[in-house]
């Protein structure tokens, strides 16, 4: 289904106006006569009316669930990465990585142009959950989501967008940070800014959260683990990434974010096996005109998802993510597709599916 519907005919009377406009100042024999003032008065309605929100990705592309076995008990060794020259002030460094001595990264807030470098070898401890890792010197939760200056964009004013950006990362909290969430709660927060009458998208999530299945998967959007499984390592959840806009369909403000998170986890019976579930995820997202579209106050429709996991399980669909530990199984590789989880240059990839292999953890 397309990302960006409208009624059909909507605008039918606007075009059927044009023409009639066109053909009579060209003196055409056949030209139509001019609509009545009863018509005129009916397509001005059609005009008017709000219209149903737009339509989201019904059918996304299948998610990768690339398994920890392939890159935790030998990581690629011949994966060599370029290393190239960071600015001396190290606030821009690397396009995606900063520099290499330790230091939180700046904030990201355009695509980087390459995968971050290579990190120290290092295992994953209860005490250092990060350790080894690019996230190591990411921002914590919410604060590694960038939003951008707000200004005046279609119907709204710029108080208003910079309300709407600081909504749609209150989203990407409450859907993936929230530690109950994350526990396997309802995220109620999370629904409560999304349009109730996207028809749609309401019917998949009741579904996805009530009988998770093939078709009805809570992990595109919401990020749940299972506590009989999986327990977190720490409190803290690393991300990178950052939110963009435009004036989308109808006057809409139109909001992209996308954004990488990091889950150090535990086995939910003890141990200190330690590994990371990595979740990338694109997510569109917009706000409305009510004058315009069937909405609510303080709710935006969902247009697309896209989302890359790594380490989150790949048989069947259980609405959890469910992380191997002690090793795992690496299984057969002979159609994986060997990928860099934290390389952010690139948009997810279209229709790839199956395990493929993740490069690093």
């Amino acid at each position: 289904m397309s990302t960006s519907g409208e009624k059909d005919g909507s605008s039918a009377p606007d075009e059927v106006w044009a023409e009639f406009l066109r053909t009579a100042g060209e003196g055409g024999a056949d030209a139509p006569k001019e609509p009545s003032a009863r018509a005129r008065e009916v397509a001005g309605r059609l005009r008017d009316r709000p219209e149903e929100p737009a339509p989201w990705r019904a059918h996304p592309p299948a998610r990768p669930r690339r398994r920890k076995g392939w890159y935790v008990a030998g990581l690629v060794a011949s994966l060599v990465l370029l290393v190239v020259a960071v600015d001396p002030g190290g606030v821009v460094g690397w396009s995606g990585g900063g520099d290499r001595d330790g230091k939180p990264l700046a904030r990201e807030t355009a695509r980087p142009e390459q995968a971050p470098p290579a990190e120290p070898d290092g295992r994953a401890t209860l005490d250092e959950p990060f350790r080894g890792s690019p996230a190591a010197r990411w921002a914590d939760g919410a604060a590694g989501i960038t939003v951008p200056a707000a200004r005046a964009t279609g119907w709204m004013t710029r108080a208003e967008v910079e309300r709407a950006l600081a909504r749609t990362r209150d989203f990407l909290a409450a859907s993936n940070l929230d530690p109950a969430v994350r526990r396997g709660a309802r995220p109620d927060r999370a629904i409560a800014l999304m349009n109730p009458h996207q028809k749609a998208v309401t019917s998949f999530v009741t579904a996805a959260l009530r009988t998770p299945d093939a078709e009805h998967d809570p992990l595109l959007l919401f990020s749940r683990f299972d506590p009989a499984q999986a327990r977190p390592a720490g409190d803290v959840v690393k991300t990178r990434g950052r939110l963009t806009y435009r004036e989308g369909r109808r006057g809409a403000l139109e909001v992209t974010a996308d954004v990488t998170y990091v889950y150090p986890v535990a086995p939910a019976g003890g141990g200190d096996d330690v590994v990371r579930v990595i979740v990338r995820r694109e997510t569109v997202v917009s706000w409305d005109d009510p004058a315009k579209v069937v909405t609510e106050k303080g709710t935006f429709s969902l247009l697309s998802y896209k989302t890359d996991t790594t380490n989150g399980g790949c048989e069947g669909v259980t609405g959890s993510f469910r992380p191997e530990f002690g090793g795992g199984a690496p299984g057969s590789v002979a159609d994986g597709e060997a990928v860099d989880p934290y390389d952010r240059s690139a948009p997810i990839a279209e229709g790839r599916g199956g395990c493929g292999v993740a490069t690093r953890s």
